[in-house]
């Protein structure tokens, strides 16, 4: 080794402490996790919010986002699954999930330090029994969020609440989506309800909030593919599983990305999506899925589109001894809200 760099190495480093960091982005980890020389907030302490974020749970209550660009909201409602239900607690499991974050390695951010992310709490629900009235309570919360220009991303609870939230998002303008599930969920109403969440997205065209010609579904597969008739008609993009495998992340991406164009667009992801090896923890398992790595790839590749919010859904914990269904869903969350923070920085 060459001795002057040894010597320059050891009069900067032989004596520094843990909060003694030098590039710029590291320092703005190093500011948010160290609250005093040498100590970090141990990760079994205090309340669980999303990735850690400050929580500001009365913010929606009193009207007060003041610092708040992009919420985190917990959406702890089931009410709309056709399978196993569960995801009701999936907020709760996704909060206790540590070591998300803050930095993203790939995309150089750390969105909690940039652009004034925080938990802001759950939907407040009427009532634990009504799908109808809890699709109510939805609509009107985010319709606060929307009001005060933020970008929020939200953790549920059964992919049937993405349909108030687009009402509320797209009231407008209609938006685009990045869909990676392995369901279209563009169905028809079953057993007297529209609301379930088989066909959130069928209705959120037919309300005008949802672009169909600007949607992607990705990782699309299973027996229900005759269920999903409308993506086509409609003019939705859909990438199956087999053909996604066989196109690759790259040209995925490619596809993507012309699809979305440059407009307002919305990003649902399911964790069915991944194959049930990486996430067994959900209410509709579908085997022949992403792979985590896979779902993260396409997801990156989204980075520069003007993303105005986003879900992770259908995390259920009690099928998931392992608690790999929820780090997915947290590692998901971080990922779009990167995004997001990604467009805010771009000016957006």
């Amino acid at each position: 080794m060459d001795p002057k760099k040894l010597e320059a190495l050891r009069a900067k480093y032989a004596g520094a402490g843990a909060t003694d960091v030098h590039d710029p982005e590291f320092r703005k980890v190093v500011d948010l996790l160290f609250t005093g020389k040498d100590r970090r907030a141990k990760p079994y302490e205090g309340v669980s919010t999303f990735l850690d974020a400050p929580l500001r749970a009365d913010a929606a209550t009193k009207g007060d986002f003041a610092g708040i660009a992009i919420p985190l909201i917990g959406v702890p409602m089931d009410l709309g699954v056709t399978h196993r239900p569960g995801s009701r607690l999936g907020p709760r499991a996704v909060r206790a999930v540590e070591r998300i974050g803050p930095y993203h390695e790939v995309h150089r951010i750390v969105p909690m330090a940039e652009c004034g992310v925080a938990d802001i709490g759950d939907v407040p629900f009427r009532s634990r029994y009504s799908l109808e009235q809890s699709h109510e309570d939805i609509e009107a919360f985010y319709h606060g969020i929307a009001k005060a220009g933020l970008r929020p991303v939200s953790v549920g609870g059964d992919h049937s609440m993405t349909l108030p939230i687009l009402k509320a998002l797209g009231q407008k303008c209609p938006v685009g989506m990045i869909h990676i599930d392995a369901h279209c969920d563009t169905s028809a109403p079953y057993e007297g309800t529209r609301f379930h969440h088989g066909g959130p997205f069928r209705q959120a065209v037919l309300e005008g909030v949802l672009d169909p010609t600007r949607v992607i579904q990705i990782g699309i597969r299973g027996n229900a593919e005759y269920l999903w008739e409308f993506s086509y008609e409609s003019g939705m993009s859909v990438i199956h599983a087999e053909e996604f495998h066989r196109l690759g992340v790259d040209a995925t991406i490619e596809r993507m990305r012309a699809v979305i164009g440059s407009g307002p667009t919305y990003v649902s992801f399911d964790v069915d999506s991944l194959d049930p090896a990486f996430a067994p923890g959900t209410g509709t398992p579908e085997v022949g899925g992403l792979s985590s790595r896979e779902a993260m790839a396409i997801l990156r590749g989204a980075a520069g589109l003007d993303i105005i919010g986003g879900d992770v859904v259908e995390v259920a914990p009690q099928y998931d001894a392992t608690t790999n269904t929820a780090q997915a869903g947290a590692q998901m969350l971080f990922e779009i809200v990167s995004l997001v923070a990604l467009s805010l920085k771009k000016g957006r």
